[in-house]
Parts: structure tokens; C-alpha cells; sequence
């Protein structure tokens, strides 16, 4: 839905033909690579996520207390995520990176609002290879943006140059459905009232979402020892440390 160095999408006929299903599970559907239109940056900024995003933070400020200094938000989109830290974590230093110029003006625009422009900064980048010094973050941070990747392995070695030796890890995605009725079946119960663009959105995130087996089969590939857990039906999350 939101974009670091990709975002949401809207359905192509080609990707329809390539909704198969194996051994009872609906193969991944890639989306199109960033979310830059203004229309669909807005639609999405005025969405709410104003409880899954403070779920988020809390679990950060919970489980990584002694790992705050320094922070990367890959995949920042609207900056919600970053503010809301800011808020919570007074002397954090907070950079947010995202591929979307129009999601990047949103974030500044509410960053200016909310005064924190001393402590957040937001930079337009794409993974891999964002402008930032290597080993130079005590925690890194991505929500709802690994499903936008054609290669996971982008966010998992941009995830290990950019954290500090023994540096905290901390990322939630959404998590495939078994099937397009399911994905469908998501987004009307969870999203029924938003914009018709976000639920498009929404779906195409779905069906480009990976499992959680798929994740750990990432994460063993890029020789990271993180943890792997459901959290809902449409969330994972990602937790650890780097090695070191």
C-alpha cells in the first residue's frame, strides 16, 4: 500500500491470469513498483491506521527500550510511524526513508505540524542503496512495506548495512491469504468504507503479501536469526537483533 522503494498497485489483467493456486494456496501476485501518484498518496494518508500504528510503536518502545538512540523507518510513507515515536521517544533521533516524492510531502507536511522537525527527518530513496552511512542505526524499523519488494532480499541486506553490530530489528507486513475470496473477504470487512482506490490498494497488498514460512525461508537465506510470528490473519511480524 505504501511505498520505500515500491507501493501500492492497481489490478492488471496479467496479474488476474497469474492468481494460481497451489496445494490449496494462492501463489504471490507482484505489484507495480511505487505508490507516486498524488491521488493514491492521499488516499492512503487519509486512511486510518491510527490503531495499528500505535500498536506498533508500542511493541518498539516495549521491546527495544535500550535500542532508541538512533533510528531508521524503511518505507515511512506518510510518516505516522515516525511521529508517533518521536512522541513517545523524546531524545530518539528518527530518520524515515520512502520511494514515494508525494507520500514524502504528506510526511513533511505533518511532521512541520506536529514541530518535531528537530528530531525526524524524512529522505526520498529507493532499496537497496539508500543514502545513509552504513552500521549507523541502533534499531530499524519497517511496517508494511516488505510485500512490496519483487526481491525480499532487498529489505533483509539493506536491513543489515544500515543497523549498528547487535543493532534491534523490528518489522510487521501483511501476511498472504490462502485464496483471492479471501483476500477479498479482508478488505470488505476490514476496509469496506475507505476509498475505492485504498481497498484496490488493499487487495493487490494482500495478494503480494509472503506467508510466514516464506519469510523465515528469507530470513535463513540472509543468514538472520530473527524471529517470526503471526500476529492476525493479515499481519506478521519480525523481530530480532543483528549479529554482533
Amino acid at each position: 500500500m505504501k511505498g520505500a522503494v515500491a507501493g501500492a498497485s492497481r489490478c492488471r489483467s496479467a496479474q488476474v491470469a497469474r492468481r494460481i493456486v497451489h496445494n490449496g494456496r494462492m501463489d504471490r501476485v507482484l505489484e507495480p513498483e511505487i505508490m507516486d501518484g498524488e491521488a493514491e498518496a492521499a488516499a492512503y494518508a487519509r486512511a486510518d491506521f491510527s490503531d495499528s500504528n500505535q500498536a506498533y510503536v508500542a511493541d518498539v518502545m516495549k521491546s527495544f527500550a535500550d535500542q532508541l538512540a538512533n533510528v531508521v523507518d524503511l518505507g515511512c510513507g506518510p510518516g505516522d510511524i515516525a511521529i508517533r515515536l518521536s512522541r513517545a521517544a523524546t531524545t530518539t533521533r528518527i530518520t524515515g526513508v520512502d520511494g514515494s516524492p508525494a507520500m514524502l510531502a504528506i510526511a513533511r507536511a505533518a511532521l512541520q505540524s506536529a514541530g518535531l522537525r528537530s528530531r525526524v527527518s524524512f529522505l526520498e530513496g529507493r532499496l537497496p542503496g539508500v543514502a545513509l552511512v552504513d552500521a549507523s542505526f541502533d534499531l530499524v524499523l519497517s511496517k508494511d512495506m516488505l510485500h512490496h519488494l519483487p526481491d525480499p532480499q532487498v529489505l533483509w541486506s539493506e536491513v543489515r548495512r544500515l543497523g549498528r553490530p547487535g543493532a534491534a530489528v523490528c518489522v510487521v507486513d501483511l501476511s498472504r491469504p490462502a485464496t483471492s475470496a479471501a483476500a477479498h473477504e479482508i478488505v470488505e470487512r476490514v476496509s469496506g468504507s475507505e476509498h475505492p482506490l485504498l481497498k484496490t490498494d488493499f487487495y493487490n497488498s494482500l495478494c503480494a503479501a509472503f506467508t510466514a514460512e516464506e519469510v523465515r525461508d528469507q530470513l535463513s537465506a540472509a543468514g538472520l536469526s530473527f524471529t517470526v510470528s503471526q500476529l492476525t490473519e493479515r499481519h506478521l511480524c519480525v523481530k530480532g537483533y543483528l549479529p554482533g
